[in-house]
């Protein structure tokens, strides 16, 4: 039974800002598992973020508003993520050590594996705790995040009269989405495609072993067939996704599909190349893409024939529950691949 004076829901709202487009995602805790409460998107002006910086506050912050309103969210407390050039992630190898220890190391040290000015950024780290009896060297995972970047945010929220409470990494909050999805321990790489950066997270058992962010995206196919065809951005959006034909060009849209395909393919190996150097006693199982791009028709096939690995289109809400009456089922799958980072923030809860 639940006593509504007694019943929390301490889970954030997931926001993820990308260059293309803000996505919103809600969720409520139901027995031991979900429910999707609201779920939309909205388009962003060209320019307006760039890589994960935030260039117009006021237009982002005025579409978030609207989004919001939208959709009914009355929870001030929000989670975000950030991704670009503007973060570093990075797995170092050094003595085990207790945790006091460890953060006084890494505060100290840490000029030395990040190329900003340790002023300038915000620090956190993981003890992933891979020391064993026979070897006393453990991995720990680095993350430093510009001050500068992480504060426009969080201005633009305060600013909206929303409570920032957690800032989260894209790569990471495609992990725990991923993670609550596919519980079982398997060795996979996630490949998020967005706009106009790809990032990259390959997971083995549960831990992230390999993390990068690559500036390629599936802007790239919508311009040069809009070049080609000399047709409105809506239209090549739609040839893109296979929702369109255009048979008189066909050979010259296949051109362009591989040619834009093969430099995501060629990225896409390096990171796995970098897994198997470090691990060649645990091969890849799976790939597993989310993001707009990961709707490119047939892109799915050509990643499967090129790695050789099985690819999966993610579904973030899979066992999930919905108010069919508020979310179309139909809709939620087909935005499902998309709203992967954003369900991933929400499924995190609020400390505060």
């Amino acid at each position: 039974m639940n006593i509504p004076f007694l019943t929390r829901n301490n889970l954030v709202v997931g926001l993820d800002i990308g260059s293309h487009s803000v996505k919103v995602c809600q969720l409520k805790k139901s027995g031991s598992g979900f429910v999707v409460t609201a779920l939309g998107s909205a388009l962003l002006p060209e320019g307006v973020v760039d890589d994960g910086t935030l260039n117009e506050p006021e237009i982002v912050g005025k579409i978030i508003a609207n989004l919001l309103k939208n959709l009914k969210i009355t929870n001030k407390k929000i989670g975000f993520s950030i991704s670009g050039y503007s973060v570093i992630v990075k797995k170092i190898n050094i003595e085990a050590m207790g945790d006091a220890l460890l953060e006084a190391h890494i505060m100290a040290e840490a000029e030395q594996y990040i190329p900003f000015d340790i002023d300038d950024v915000y620090l956190d780290f993981q003890d992933l705790k891979t020391n064993t009896d026979s070897n006393s060297r453990t991995d720990v995972m680095l993350v430093a995040a510009k001050r500068q970047i992480v504060q426009d945010y969080l201005d633009m929220f305060t600013g909206l009269k929303l409570t920032p409470v957690l800032v989260d990494i894209d790569g990471f909050a495609l992990a725990n989405a991923f993670e609550h999805a596919q519980p079982e321990n398997r060795t996979i790489a996630l490949v998020d495609i967005g706009a106009t950066q790809m990032g990259i997270n390959i997971l083995s058992n549960g831990l992230s072993v390999v993390a990068r962010d690559v500036v390629l995206g599936s802007q790239q196919l919508t311009e040069q067939i809009q070049d080609l065809l000399d047709i409105e951005i809506e239209e090549a959006e739609q040839i893109k996704l296979g929702i369109k034909t255009r048979e008189e060009n066909q050979k010259d849209l296949e051109n362009i599909f591989s040619s834009v395909c093969t430099q995501w393919v060629l990225e896409i190996k390096k990171a796995i190349d970098l897994y198997h150097a470090n691990h060649p006693d645990t091969p890849l199982q799976k790939l597993v893409l989310s993001g707009g791009g990961s709707k490119v028709k047939g892109l799915d096939e050509f990643l499967a024939n090129e790695t050789g690995l099985e690819v999966e289109i993610f579904s973030p809400f899979a066992g999930m529950q919905t108010d069919k009456k508020k979310i179309d089922p139909e809709y939620l799958a087909k935005v499902g691949p998309e709203m992967a980072i954003a369900a991933g923030i929400a499924l995190r809860e609020s400390a505060i």
